[in-house]
């Protein structure tokens, strides 16, 4: 099917306007006929999403799928999926009908949440389908807009605060990066993502209002987008948005925030800033492994610190998002696959968590570790799930969270020994504060009075966690159902850095002019 891409990133987008103009009234069948077209839709763009991933030959390192049209001012729309992008596809498609069945229980303006969550749906496909500069910035951005009104208006006492600065922080780095593109799109003379692929933009040193800049043009250029990105990870120190907006956000926010918008800087750094801007990421590699691995230790210790659940998983998401920005600045095989794993890989395990926290937040209605203590006595199957996810977020052999964090470190160890040992450290710490959530949260005995009706997860709750569970074993024993798909891609994209930091070379330089002569 041609448009195939386009269907599935369009068709929650329809039902979103399908429920804003049909769907009346807020009784309790109007609530819940959004909510069921809401499941609909996104379970649609799921399953056609799997004919893009059995259609796709991860053999072929080029764009797959690829749809283009004329567009508004000459503009081009193009959309199409690589080795990379499809996971992120099926990741998001994927995720978002267990969203919905998430917020079954919302009972406030449910058309307005279902309608928010559809739009962010799009928007989230579309930055990962499109290959057009300008195509992608409008998705980028608007994806902005629903989170913001998700944190604003479904979210905690301080939402306000929370949603204002998620939007400004990502919003600042993001018009650094338009202005970027805009310089690209003068040099190259395109907007087309594959044509600057093969682009090189110019690396000569320079001299700016009497700084010395290596590598001028493109350095400004990779910072620009870093700037973007960076904050989009988050990368520390630029991460203290995040745990404020998982805290004030609804349960259903907070899974979308942590499994997919945080993949958006990772996915970002690997579309544009390492290959169209090679000799840049070789100068700037070293600042971005150090700052990954002291974002790895500082969040985790901070994490220790934490006395509200959701806090905690949130700077154990800045943790595990070091690895990934280390291993794909490590520019190696290893370390570029394990931070693709490492995406996929928290998508499910940093879901499932803050679902975790949901269910008895639901029933409690407090996040504070020490309201809790020994729910196994009332709730065995809260326990064995919740144990189950805090092993998988320590990096336990055969649940997903393993793959991911030594294929990175295996990457740093190869590009700098002293970032692998300081990100080691993050292995031991991760340990600590996810065992001892659980310990304060799960074991002991019920003491608390509060917690003595409390009862376990409901049919609806279990079926949710089921193929978060099993996607989590299933790539945590059988990994190359992602490495087989990313690894062709990957080491094409890794071929056509080196050539380009071998190009820019001095020795390179010296040896073609010495031959020549």
């Amino acid at each position: 099917m041609d448009a195939l891409l386009s269907i599935i990133t369009f068709i929650p987008l329809l039902a979103a306007v399908i429920m804003a103009l049909f769907l009346r009234g807020d009784d309790e069948a109007a609530q819940m006929n959004a909510k069921w077209l809401a499941l609909i839709a996104t379970s649609a763009s799921f399953v056609l999403s799997l004919f893009v991933l059995f259609g796709f030959d991860p053999s072929n390192t080029d764009f797959q799928f690829v749809e283009e049209a004329q567009w508004l001012m000459g503009l081009t729309y193009k959309m199409g999926v690589d080795g990379i992008s499809v996971l992120f596809v099926m990741l998001t498609t994927f995720l978002m009908p267990l969203v919905i069945l998430a917020c079954w229980d919302v009972t406030h303006r449910v058309k307005e949440y279902m309608c928010a969550f559809l739009i962010l749906e799009t928007l989230m496909l579309g930055v990962f389908c499109a290959l057009d500069l300008v195509l992608f910035y409008l998705f980028f951005e608007a994806g902005l807009i629903p989170m913001f009104l998700i944190i604003g208006i479904w979210g905690g006492k301080e939402r306000i605060y929370a949603a204002f600065k998620f939007f400004l922080y990502t919003f600042i780095g993001s018009v650094l990066m338009l202005v970027a593109m805009i310089a690209m799109y003068v040099d190259a003379g395109t907007t087309d993502i594959p044509s600057l692929l093969n682009h090189t933009f110019r690396s000569n040193d320079a001299w700016f209002f009497g700084i010395y800049i290596p590598a001028g043009f493109q350095l400004m250029l990779w910072l620009a987008f870093f700037a973007s990105f960076a904050v989009k990870m988050p990368m520390w120190p630029v991460h203290t948005w995040l745990p404020d907006a998982h805290v004030q956000a609804p349960t259903a926010g907070s899974v979308v925030l942590a499994a997919i918008l945080l993949k958006m800087g990772g996915y970002g750094f690997l579309r544009f800033s390492l290959p169209m801007f090679p000799v840049a990421s070789e100068i700037m590699a070293p600042f971005v492994l150090w700052l990954s691995a002291i974002a790895i230790v500082y969040t985790s210790l901070v994490a220790l610190a934490q006395s509200d659940m959701k806090k905690l998983i949130a700077y154990s998401s800045v943790a595990h998002m070091g690895y990934v920005t280390a291993g794909i600045f490590a520019a190696n095989q290893q370390g570029v696959d394990g931070a693709i794993f490492q995406m996929l890989s928290h998508g499910f395990i940093s879901g499932a968590l803050f679902l975790i926290v949901g269910v008895i937040y639901d029933r409690m209605h407090t996040r504070e570790i020490d309201a809790y203590g020994g729910l196994i006595n009332r709730m065995p199957a809260y326990a064995a799930i919740f144990m189950l996810f805090t092993m998988a977020n320590v990096g336990l052999p055969g649940t997903s969270g393993f793959v991911g964090e030594f294929l990175t470190l295996v990457g740093m160890f190869q590009a700098n020994t002293w970032v692998a040992l300081v990100a080691c450290t993050g292995v031991i710490l991760s340990a600590a504060y996810a065992l001892w959530l659980y310990r304060r949260v799960v074991l002991g005995d019920l003491i608390k009075e509060s917690l003595k009706g409390i009862s376990d997860m409901t049919r609806r709750e279990k079926w949710i966690f089921a193929p978060l569970v099993a996607m989590t074993i299933l790539l945590g024993v059988y990994p190359a159902l992602v490495t087989d798909r990313i690894g062709p891609t990957v080491a094409a994209l890794l071929a056509d850095v080196e050539t380009a930091q071998a190009a820019h070379s001095p020795t390179v330089t010296v040896a073609a002019a010495a031959q020549s002569e």
